[in-house]
């Protein structure tokens, strides 16, 4: 197993860094190597992760003191009685979006202007689903329509919250900036603060009669269908971005987005090696002494093989392009077929005869009794 790298060296910061740096040298990082803003960068996707997974330790007061004191032993011996786990695509997503994500568009965070005030329109939130795919699936693609569960902005109001004939009112406490002056003593003289407004909660607008239909909230949860489709040779951990398909905005801010995703599913007949894939079959013990012609089932169709003459069981053959996609590119894997002799459990007395005749016949005895890895056809 390789060696993790430092988390402090990871975020470029020091030991003694607190809590408010390591957030801000965490979003400069993940802004830096965002899968949006890197597309198909297989090595930008590892420091992503990797970003987050260090930030996810220093910044819990908890977990920072294990890493501290045991390293990253520590947090695995942690994980092992229900702690810190490591880190997938997934993980460092939802780590972004939890801490940058809320109140702020992919816009804001890579340098776009932002849509509205904290009291104005205000961009959906984003929704994630998971879609499992079969390997058959992702060797080809796929267009696939996903129901989910949304915000839309409200019919009977337009999104206000306000009772159709009324409209909300600017709050007079705060004036509309949602915002409100407070004024303390201390030691140090009167020190003054600006808060939240406590009369509209930081809206800037009271609403005094509510909408019935959304109870003044200016959204209604709505069951709809949108379409994605899945490109050939994904894999777990990969994600599509479809955006303006999230939650509706606030006050007529934009629709936040939808993230798919991608989990493969376990086939049971053949393993996924990268862009490879393994698989075992049957084959008669005279096809494996005299040779032949074999079917082989393939991910999206069927195709054939020579057996020569005399091929040992555990034998493996490899089936140029047979293979996955690579993502996003012309190269196409190969599908690896080891053959395996098949035994009957049961047979005639005719056969059984004919066995035991050639079972006589010493040119039909192995050399030795021991195999070599190499004849034994260990598995790639």
């Amino acid at each position: 197993m390789a060696q993790k790298r430092d988390y402090y060296e990871i975020l470029n910061v020091g030991r003694e860094t607190g809590e408010d740096e390591i957030k801000k040298a965490y979003r400069k990082l993940a802004l830096k190597y965002h899968p949006d803003r890197n597309p198909g960068d297989k090595a930008a996707e590892e420091q992503f992760k990797e970003v987050a997974e260090a930030y996810e330790v220093l910044k819990d007061p908890e977990k920072r003191s294990r890493y501290d004191r045991f390293g990253h032993d520590g947090l695995r011996a942690a994980q092992r009685g229900g702690g810190f786990a490591g880190f997938d695509l997934s993980d460092a997503l939802q780590s972004f979006l939890r801490d940058f994500g809320a109140g702020f568009g992919f816009g804001d965070l890579f340098g776009e202007e932002r849509a509205g005030s904290a009291h104005g329109p205000r961009k959906g939130e984003d929704l994630q689903i998971k879609l499992p795919l079969t390997l058959r699936e992702i060797a080809t693609g796929i267009q696939r329509t996903i129901k989910l569960k949304r915000l839309h902005t409200c019919d009977a109001c337009g999104g206000s919250g306000a009772k159709a004939g009324t409209s909300p009112v600017v709050c007079s406490q705060c004036a509309g900036t949602g915002r409100v002056k407070r004024v303390s003593s201390s030691l140090f003289g009167q020190v003054m603060r600006v808060v939240t407004c406590p009369a509209c909660g930081g809206e800037g607008r009271i609403v005094r009669a509510r909408c019935v239909a959304c109870r003044g909230s200016g959204r209604n949860e709505v069951e709809t269908t949108i379409s994605v489709k899945i490109p050939p040779g994904v894999a777990t951990g990969n994600y599509l971005t479809l955006r303006s398909q999230g939650h509706a905005g606030i006050r007529g801010g934009p629709n936040g987005d939808v993230f798919v995703l991608i989990v493969e599913k376990e086939d049971p007949f053949f393993e996924r090696q990268g862009d490879n894939v393994f698989c075992r079959l049957s084959m008669s013990f005279p096809t494996a002494v005299l040779g032949g012609e074999i079917e082989v089932p393939t991910l999206i169709g069927k195709s054939r093989i020579k057996i020569p003459a005399g091929t040992p069981s555990g034998k493996i053959f490899r089936m140029r392009g047979k293979g996955l996609p690579h993502l996003s590119s012309s190269i196409q894997g190969d599908q690896l077929v080891q053959v395996v002799v098949w035994v009957p459990p049961t047979i005639s007395r005719h056969d059984r005869k004919e066995l035991e005749a050639m079972r006589e016949n010493p040119a039909l005895e192995p050399p030795s009794q021991l195999l070599s890895r190499k004849e034994g056809g260990m598995r790639p």
